[in-house]
Formats: C-alpha cells, sequence, structure tokens
C-alpha cells in the first residue's frame, strides 16, 4: 500500500484538476476556522426573485436588492464541533444550521461536511448520506467544504468496495461520489460551474490522529 503521504498527494493533484480547492489542517479547530474563513470571503446569497426587471414600487425594489445573512450548514459534525463552529460563526455573526435544510434552498452559503473516504485515482471524495440533510448540504451550497482524514484516503476505488458493502447492509443509504466542483455543459459544449451543485469545492486534509 502507497504511504499516507503519496496517497495525499495524489489525491491533491488529481483533485485539483477538477477545480477543487486543497489545503490542510492539523486539528479539527484550524479546519473549522477555515471554514469561517471560506464563509467569511464570499458574498452573501442573494434571494433569487423573479420579476425583479420590471417597474417596481420602491418596497419591491429594496426586496430584489435583499441579502441575506450569511449561513452555514453543518448536518453532520458532532456535538462538540458543531457548537465549536457555532461560537466562530456567533463572532461573524453568520447562521449556523444542521437540520431543515429545505427551509434554506435559496441561501446556505457554505456547508461543511465529514467525508468518509477519499479515492486518491481520481481525487474523490465519498460520504454516506443517510438522510436528506446531508445531501441538500452536498447540492444546495455554494461553497462545499468537505473534512477529509488523511487516514482515509485509498488509492483506488476498489479500496472502497468493502466500506460499501458494509453500508448497504445497513438501509437507508445514499452514498455520494463527489469529484471536483459541479460541472456541466450545454449542447454548444460551454462548460459552466455551479449548475447542478456548488460553486466550489473544497477539500480540508485532516492529519489530527
Amino acid at each position: 500500500m502507497d504511504a499516507p503521504a503519496d496517497l495525499t498527494q495524489l489525491f491533491k493533484t488529481k483533485a485539483e484538476l477538477v477545480s477543487a480547492v486543497t489545503v490542510t489542517a492539523d486539528s479539527m479547530a484550524n479546519a473549522l476556522a477555515y471554514v469561517v474563513e471560506a464563509c467569511e470571503k464570499k458574498d452573501a446569497c442573494k434571494l433569487l426573485l423573479s420579476g425583479c426587471e420590471a417597474d417596481l414600487s420602491a418596497p419591491a425594489a429594496d426586496l430584489c436588492q435583499t441579502v441575506t445573512q450569511k449561513t452555514i450548514a453543518a448536518p453532520d459534525l458532532s456535538d462538540a464541533d458543531f457548537a465549536a463552529l457555532g461560537n466562530l460563526c456567533e463572532e461573524k455573526g453568520f447562521r449556523l444550521i444542521r437540520e431543515g435544510l429545505r427551509n434554506h434552498l435559496g441561501g446556505i452559503d457554505v456547508a461543511v461536511t465529514m467525508a468518509d473516504a477519499g479515492i486518491a485515482e481520481t481525487g474523490t471524495l465519498v460520504l454516506r448520506s443517510r438522510d436528506e440533510e446531508l445531501r441538500i448540504a452536498t447540492m444546495v451550497a455554494e461553497v462545499h467544504v468537505a473534512l477529509l482524514p488523511v487516514s482515509a484516503i485509498r488509492a483506488a476505488s476498489t479500496d472502497v468496495a468493502p466500506l460499501l458493502q458494509e453500508w448497504m447492509r445497513d438501509p437507508p443509504d445514499y452514498t455520494s461520489f463527489i469529484t471536483g466542483a459541479s460541472r456541466t455543459a450545454d449542447i454548444e459544449r460551454v462548460l459552466a460551474l455551479g449548475v447542478h451543485g456548488p460553486l466550489e469545492l473544497h477539500i480540508v486534509f485532516l492529519t489530527e490522529a
């Protein structure tokens, strides 16, 4: 088996080829600080309202310009990590949620999730989604920050087969394989990012034991 450092470097190389941003954190505290920093750097989600191009009254026009409070979704963090992230969000004035994500479909700025495994040969994240909260978080947020323990990186897709078999014995299970930011192209082959998922994918390699 390749050394963990070799697998991490291969994963990093492959992930960056498909527009992912990769960083390393030596503790969960530093990883959570990075999540807040990523949220702070981006513009807040704007409400998606139709008809704003029309000749509107002043109150209606103001509504079209409304920018929501920045929101971070963290559906699968432990209670302790969620509380720590909550303290950081409170300092910045961000909203932190872990459930009821259906009520925020128009305005999740950043989603932070734990990756269950990584496939180095393709730079792919493997996430076990057992409920809709995690699934929504990874699809609706403008920025997805995935925390990947380096100990969970495997060389090839076949190396995660035993893990997948174990999960399938305990349904329900909506496992996701995520490679890079959301990418799509129209019939003219014009590439667009973020149409069917996050605009950005950030992968934080967790090196702590």
